[in-house]
């Protein structure tokens, strides 16, 4: 139903997908030209189809109130083929949050993948017994990468209900009222912002890391390497003081053998 849609009707309040990633020529060069899943957009290049589904999945979306979450490869995040979709969705007001996974959280595959949501109402309003604010012109970054401390068979990562509840929390608390950014893990950004960066959708790009080693006191930290150093080749010339008086002792050097 992908490339021949089966429902061009049907309208739903909630999708939740993990569509194939970076499907190649998933469509021929004059194929779908004229799908009206992408009116208003740009035709989704046939060098990648991971705009194509974000796009069949809004087609679908309730459009007073439809929401969709889906995974995608890291790759749809700043890929410069699909930057004028990227844009188009971005100053539509269509992308509610982007959530960076830790990797190895599939068997099939040991990348890390994005989690997006669309919103067709960022507005704000009573939804489903919570007042929600209005995010209007507002993304929602969160980066989750480092959240893989679970370890299953295979190598397989997988968030724990604890974590799963905090980065709801995050998400929910976002949508209800403002919240100030927390380093290396979550970034409210304007569109302002998204538009001076190119409309990238790249987290790292708006949420701040620590440079560690700005933390560094480098003349304390030269004079312990200085220190060190010096102890190490005054064990050195030991060793080889030690050394030389053991080969005189066994007749070696000095006239010796």
């Amino acid at each position: 139903s992908f490339t021949k849609d089966q429902h061009p009707d049907l309208k739903v309040d909630y999708v939740m997908t993990n569509p194939p990633f970076n499907l190649k020529k998933w469509r021929a060069e004059d194929e779908l030209l004229k799908d009206p899943r992408w009116d208003g957009y740009d035709v989704p290049p046939t060098s990648n189809a991971n705009y194509g589904w974000i796009l069949h999945i809004l087609s679908k979306l309730n459009p007073t109130d439809g929401v969709g979450g889906f995974l995608l490869a890291n790759g749809a995040l700043d890929d410069e083929d699909t930057l004028n979709i990227r844009r188009q969705l971005i100053e539509n007001d269509k992308v509610e949050a982007i959530i960076v996974l830790p990797r190895e959280m599939f068997y099939s595959t040991d990348i890390s993948v994005t989690l997006w949501i669309l919103n067709q109402n960022k507005k704000g309003g009573v939804y489903h017994d919570r007042k929600l604010r209005d995010r209007t012109g507002e993304v929602l970054f969160m980066d989750l990468r480092t959240w893989n401390e679970t370890i299953y068979e295979k190598k397989y990562v997988k968030l724990t209900p604890e974590q799963i509840a905090a980065a709801t929390k995050i998400y929910h608390d976002w949508q209800q009222k403002k919240i100030g950014a927390t380093p290396e893990l979550f970034y409210s950004a304007t569109k302002k912002e998204l538009a001076e960066r190119n409309y990238s959708l790249v987290p790292s790009r708006y949420i701040e890391f620590v440079d560690r080693d700005t933390e560094l006191d480098y003349k304390t930290a030269l004079k312990t390497i200085g220190a060190q150093s010096a102890a190490l080749v005054e064990r050195q010339v030991e060793n080889g003081l030690t050394l030389v008086k053991a080969l005189k002792k066994l007749g070696y050097g000095g006239g010796g053998r």
